[in-house]
């Protein structure tokens, strides 16, 4: 109404004619019905006054400008009545309106930009590129905010200002002596190369800022999986969707950790449909529930009954099998011995010899570092299966296993746990002061394993860079910190039976690299296939499978209680 008593006047000199009356009326009546309802269609009312930008501009224009063509229309329409609108009139309304809307946000913006409330707010430091850290301290600003931003650090621009907030490099930062109690951390920085510093400086309270998109940031707590995560400096993405892209992939163990990432990262790379098979119901309806963009199809199956499993090769035609189904628990394997040495050696015997027969143009294994030396029955079981695979091929079916240490969050690995016990306060339990392990990601695991699979040519068994080993104690001791609970203690309970200090991933085999950084190939171990079948069918019925375990695989040195 304003813009079109202001225009109305500019029009006529401040002296409205009569005849004009009405129509300035009406005129104000048609535009603000129009951009009302042109408002809600565009969304203009839900706009961030904050974090006004670019595209809430031409929001806003393309608002004015159609209300305008609204007025035009009826400008036209009321030709011979009394209602006349002068065309002058409307081309200066539109300017004028553009004007006072668009000041009127901007000026809101640069308002709460600059107004910084610190008696609520607690000290934060922005770690990111000043084009990020621009983003962030616009989230962050603000009346309600729980932050009050102190510095940005940025080694590039030191000693230089951010919407009035000091620029430090890190090490300027630290001498400062500045008290802070959060620091925002963009996802992109290596989290490890921060976080001892962090530490120095009393800074328990560790955000991520990731997301980045037009009305700001998504800020998170820090995880203990942020500060171990690693990406892969030579995924090969092509070769993968050359792998997977238009095939038929069967996925066994599909619902378990490892097994659910592989039929995620295969519905990424355009597999043409996923066989998911697992035996446990809820983990297949879960996985099942997450695959939406490429067909596939649940079967609940356990692959050590090979007349069932063959009927779903023979149904689906698979052209590449993962096989991920294994029972993997140190402890629990070594109290049901028969029933590990029929799931993961009889289970991966079938699902190969099915590969073989059914003509299967690629087989991969997922292993363990735990077949190296092994000490224990569930890595013993692994190392014959790796030897049934690299013995196996050669027969039709491209045959490679993948092996590899802890992948991070699994089912039954040490993060979960360690969570739980913090959750409910209770003191974290690590079984010796020295022991280490190898650490993954999940899908930085499983991209590597489907990269292995498309660069394999079969008997080979590939091993995943997995960095340097991580001393169980400190993962705990730095979960604590992270939870800000330091009243939590780690016990020391003694190792398990059949626990190892240290987790190797060669043995003997001759090692040799790759075109990629992050896989090795080892040299095959020549076993016949044959004796191998022989010696399984032994194993099934043999009273003693620890003694037969070790004639297959003569470097198992069972140990209830490693100390080395």
């Amino acid at each position: 109404m304003v813009s079109v008593l202001v225009a109305f006047n500019l029009r006529f000199d401040f002296s409205i004619p009569e005849i004009h009356i009405k129509a300035m009326y009406l005129s104000a009546l048609i535009l603000i019905v129009s951009r009302v309802v042109l408002f809600y269609y565009y969304r203009v009312y839900d706009i961030s006054w904050r974090h006004f930008g670019f595209k809430d501009t031409t929001s806003l224009v393309y608002v004015t400008v159609f209300s305008t063509l609204i007025l035009l229309l009826a400008t036209y329409l009321l030709r011979g009545t009394e209602y006349i609108i002068p065309r002058s009139i409307i081309a200066i309304e539109f300017f004028i309106s553009l004007f006072m809307i668009l000041a009127l946000r901007i000026s809101k913006r640069l308002y709460l930009e600059s107004y910084k409330i610190n008696t609520d707010g607690k000290s934060t430091i922005i770690i990111a590129g000043i084009d990020k850290a621009n983003i962030i301290l616009r989230s962050i600003n603000g009346e309600e905010s729980d932050y009050f931003p102190v510095a940005v650090i940025d080694e590039n621009y030191s000693n230089m200002k951010l919407n009035g907030v000091n620029i430090y490099s890190l090490d300027e930062f630290i001498a400062s002596n500045i008290q802070c109690e959060i620091a925002i951390v963009d996802e992109s920085i290596d989290l490890s190369s921060v976080y001892e510093k962090l530490n120095d400086l009393s800074i328990a309270n560790i955000k991520i800022a990731s997301d980045y998109g037009d009305y700001g940031t998504q800020i998170k707590d820090i995880s203990v999986e942020d500060l171990l995560a690693r990406k892969p400096k030579d995924l090969d993405k092509e070769k993968i969707e050359e792998f997977i892209k238009g095939k038929t992939v069967l996925v066994t163990g599909a619902g378990g950790s490892i097994g659910s990432e592989i039929c995620r990262q295969c519905e990424k790379f355009g597999a043409k449909k996923l066989i998911l098979l697992d035996n446990s119901e809820y983990n297949l309806y879960a996985i099942s529930e997450e695959i939406k963009d490429v067909p596939s199809v649940c079967v609940m199956q356990n692959v050590v009954d090979i007349s069932f499993l063959e009927n779903t090769f023979k149904e689906h035609q698979p052209d590449i099998v993962i096989h991920a189904a294994a029972y993997k628990h140190v402890p629990l394997v070594e109290a049901n011995i028969y029933e590990a040495i029929l799931n993961n050696v009889v289970g991966t015997k079938n699902v190969i010899d099915l590969a073989i027969k059914y003509k299967v143009q690629k087989f991969v294994m997922i292993s363990t570092d735990k077949a190296v030396r092994p000490t224990n029955v569930m890595g013993t079981t692994k190392r014959i299966c790796e030897l049934y695979a690299q013995n196996s091929n050669g027969l039709g079916t491209d045959i490679v296993a993948v092996r590899f240490g802890n992948v991070l969050g699994s089912s039954g690995s040490v993060i979960p746990k360690f969570k739980s016990q913090i959750e409910q306060g209770k003191n974290i339990t690590v079984t010796h002061p020295e022991i280490t392990r190898y650490f993954m990601l999940i899908p930085e695991a499983c991209e590597l394993v489907l990269q292995a699979g498309a660069i394999g040519s079969g008997g080979e068994i590939f091993i995943l860079d997995m960095g340097e080993p991580i001393k169980i104690v400190d993962l705990a001791q730095k979960m604590i910190d992270l939870s800000g609970r330091n009243n939590i203690k780690i016990e020391f309970t003694g190792l398990r039976p059949g626990e190892k200090l240290y987790e190797e991933l060669l043995t003997d085999e001759s090692d040799c690299k790759t075109q990629y950084e992050s896989i090795t190939v080892a040299a095959p171990t020549y076993y016949d296939r044959e004796k191998l079948n022989q010696d399984i069918k032994e194993l099934l019925e043999i009273e003693d499978k620890l003694g037969k375990l070790k004639s297959i695989v003569p470097e198992f040195n069972h140990q209830l209680n490693s100390k080395n």
